[in-house]
């Protein structure tokens, strides 16, 4: 379970989503995520699987490899769905002693369960094509006119950058620390919800207490390197809107109108 996250981490391969500028893709992702909360109809659900599909074929990153990432939000989807099937109300379709499940429940669980694997997946791309530092750079550009208002835009997208770093950092340390236990003894299968949970705490422990040593040790290499951000910092690679950048802005656009379109038929 550990092994398949994959949001946050980085797929090295040479495509035309990766060699976009991250500020496209931050865009981008905005405005698909939106769009799967407007949708109320299939049609509109139609359009956004061929524009999903048409960027996972760009990015060239393996379909199997972004599906694995939603085996770690398995239990939440299956919860939503559950919740939203059985206790929305409506024009009954099954009845059986207290379960009644509505025309609107299952409608509604299917447009959820869309929404959130999509949602997933179209999250995952942008940090599978996109490295970390160029993320907060695209952040931070994009944040830029907070900065009038005193909004610490510099701040906000380093936390990010740094969260997203320690993503697989963390994974892994997990990985070993359970196989640790494990040589051990210790138990994560076996039990009901309770034990299962009892197991966990050998493993959260020294993960927390690796976390915040991890933390420590990076907040003082950054103090030893003076490092301060903010304003007057310059960038090694700046951000420069390419040909195709301004492709994919149009593209969006015509994503957008369609959408607004669709909603309207």
């Amino acid at each position: 379970m550990i092994r398949d996250i994959t949001l946050g981490q980085y797929y090295p391969i040479d495509s035309v989503i990766h060699r976009l500028d991250p500020r496209v893709k931050l865009v981008s992702t905005l405005i698909f995520v939106i769009s799967l909360f407007m949708f109320k109809n299939f049609s509109g659900y139609i359009a956004a699987t061929l524009f999903l599909f048409g960027i996972i074929k760009l990015s060239k990153v393996p379909f199997r490899y972004m599906v694995k990432g939603l085996k770690a939000v398995l239990i939440l989807l299956m919860i939503t769905v559950v919740f939203n099937l059985f206790l929305t109300p409506g024009k009954p379709i099954f009845e059986f002693w207290i379960v009644t499940i509505t025309d609107e429940g299952l409608k509604t669980a299917g447009f959820m369960a869309i929404r959130l694997t999509y949602l997933i997946i179209g999250s995952s791309i942008m940090t599978l094509t996109t490295t970390p530092n160029n993320l907060t750079d695209g952040l931070e550009d994009l944040m830029r006119p907070l900065s009038k208002v005193r909004v610490p835009v510099h701040e906000i997208a380093m936390m990010m950058s740094i969260a997203l770093r320690f993503i697989p950092i963390l994974l892994e340390e997990t990985d070993k620390i359970m196989k640790a236990q494990i040589a051990r003894g210790a138990d994560f299968e076996s039990g009901n919800i309770v034990q299962k949970a009892k197991s966990l705490v050998p493993l959260l422990v020294p993960l927390f207490v690796s976390a915040f040593r991890r933390a420590n040790d990076l907040a003082m290499a950054m103090e030893a390197r003076c490092y301060r951000g903010g304003e007057g910092r310059t960038k090694m690679k700046p951000l420069i809107y390419q040909a195709n950048d301004y492709r994919a802005y149009a593209l969006n656009a015509a994503y957008l109108i369609a959408v607004i379109v669709i909603q309207r038929l």
